[in-house]
């Protein structure tokens, strides 16, 4: 059996921006792609709200990816595929980090999981809709937030050609929903699962 671990904030655990719950097996993305993969496979669900991969979290240890992660994964032990989607929570206005800083973050991570993954999938941080700007996420993310987020995925796509990761940007796919302009919707979640494992499959 594969083991495939899927480590990132809120978008990976499952999110529901509608009324803040968590989305069900039948809905969140990791779990169906357990049920496409089938049992040949072990998805194993990392996902925390509000975490980031860069920035010193001060809501405490599993929400710094800096400090969890390695953690994590020495808990964890070999996988066989690392899905790895953090950064979009860096992207919060109170952290105020140059994009340069985001490589430095993120290869850091980079470096200590090719140590416990046979492959790692990397994921652009998430691309925000503009109408983060009026909704209930407004108190964390700000225009440059979104500014950012439109730069982001050459700075994942240049870590990947440096560490001969497997780059998979889901930005090309779906769209944050127009609840929050941040979390998928319950389609987001479908088009993310199908287009996710057609991906693996093939690698």
């Amino acid at each position: 059996m594969k083991k495939i671990l899927c480590y990132g904030d809120s978008n990976t655990f499952g999110y529901n921006p509608y009324d803040a719950s968590r989305y069900n097996e039948h809905t969140r993305w990791t779990a169906i792609l357990q049920n496409i993969l089938g049992n040949k496979y072990l998805v194993i669900e990392e996902g925390g709200c509000d975490r980031t991969g860069i920035a010193d979290n001060d809501k405490g240890f599993e929400f710094s990816a800096q400090k969890h992660f390695p953690k994590l994964l020495s808990e964890t032990g070999k996988v066989d595929i690392l899905v790895l989607w953090i950064g979009t929570n860096d992207l919060q206005f109170k952290y105020n980090i140059p994009l340069e800083q985001f490589e430095e973050g993120l290869e850091k991570l980079i470096l200590t999981a090719k140590n416990y993954a046979q492959k790692i999938v990397f994921i652009p941080s998430v691309e925000l809709s503009d109408n983060i700007l009026d909704g209930f996420f407004s108190f964390q993310f700000d225009k440059e937030s979104v500014l950012k987020s439109e730069k982001m995925s050459e700075i994942y796509k240049k870590i990947s050609k440096t560490y001969n990761l497997e780059y998979f940007d889901i930005n090309k796919f779906v769209k944050p929903s127009e609840a929050d302009g941040l979390h998928y919707d319950a389609d987001g979640h479908k088009i993310i699962a199908k287009k996710l494992s057609e991906f693996l499959l093939k690698i």
